[in-house]
């Protein structure tokens, strides 16, 4: 079985060393690696640093040639590197997921990196599970001192928008997807923006496919000063008509089960994305009469503190 590994990056050299210490670490669970990184535009040392990991991987291939035994089991790290002009991490993933060529696909960070036994548990679930409808196995993420995002999963089968409308799961979650669903999908990019939330190619499988959840970590990271999600105030500025597309997808879901704070989650969000982006309220593609006369009862609030929060009044 191979896994491909998906790593959009942009300056982030300093940091790529520990993402690929930890797949040396999980080669010898019986997984062939396939790690595919996507250079979007970086000003640094990024190429040159990728260089030195493909080196060592090459060298330690020639000292195998030469009869010196590998370790029982273990298996090879494939790095390919890519570059293209800045555009965003969803255009860098969309062309490295076409590319990938492992049964199974997962995304990693350039600042995040696999836990010791991360491919051991991907394997074993992966060869215990039938596959049926699923479109991915999901498992936890911890930070550096061992806690777990947010909190565990509280059904084995769902799909990532029950999980986060309706079982009340927090904290971001690691999918590692069946290559083949994957492949059909990718994350779409409105008015040439860089950058689209994750959830909205999921809750397109979702309609298709379910999720198998595992309470178990396979990925450490930390959020970063320079992140998406610590920065989210400037990503709704200059990403507003990809999360107006979402927010106007999402409120034309069956709201059944869907827990109230969710609701007005939603549509506060997608109040403030049709300001932004000057974009009108569909009432017609609203499938909830409760979501209808909400919106119609928090825009011109919404609107009044969009104004001041985001567009300087």
């Amino acid at each position: 079985m191979k896994i491909s590994v998906l790593t959009a990056t942009y300056n982030r050299a300093n940091l790529l060393h520990k993402l690929y210490e930890s797949l040396v670490k999980n080669k010898n669970f019986g997984l062939d690696i396939e790690w595919l990184i996507m250079d979007d535009g970086s000003n640094d040392d990024t190429e040159q640093k990728v260089k030195e990991f493909i080196k060592q991987e090459q060298e330690k291939k020639q000292k195998q040639e030469e009869n010196q035994e590998p370790e029982k089991g273990e298996k090879k790290i494939q790095i390919k590197y890519f570059k293209q002009e800045n555009s965003g991490k969803m255009v860098a993933i969309n062309k490295l997921a076409q590319i990938a060529s492992g049964e199974l696909i997962i995304d990693c960070d350039s600042d995040d990196y696999f836990t010791e036994n991360a491919l051991k548990i991907v394997k074993e679930e992966f060869e215990k599970t039938k596959k049926n409808n699923l479109y991915a196995i999901c498992f936890l993420k911890q930070d550096e001192k061992g806690n777990i995002d947010g909190n565990k999963f509280p059904n084995e089968i769902s799909t990532m928008f029950d999980m986060y409308f309706k079982e009340k799961v927090t904290g971001e979650k690691v999918l590692v997807y069946y290559a083949d669903v994957r492949k059909k999908y990718k994350h779409e990019i409105e008015n040439h923006e860089k950058f689209i939330t994750e959830a909205r190619m999921y809750h397109k499988m979702d309609k298709n496919y379910k999720i198998k959840c595992i309470n178990l970590p396979i990925e450490v990271g930390e959020y970063r000063k320079d992140g998406y999600t610590s920065n989210i105030s400037k990503t709704f500025t200059t990403s507003p008509h990809g999360y107006f597309k979402y927010f106007e997808e999402i409120l034309q879901n069956d709201f059944k089960g869907v827990t109230f704070d969710k609701r007005l989650y939603s549509i506060k969000h997608y109040i403030l994305f049709s300001v932004i982006t000057k974009n009108k309220i569909r009432f017609n593609n609203i499938k909830s009469i409760l979501n209808r006369l909400l919106i119609l009862l928090l825009f011109v609030p919404g609107k009044i503190k969009t104004k001041k929060m985001f567009l300087n009044g």
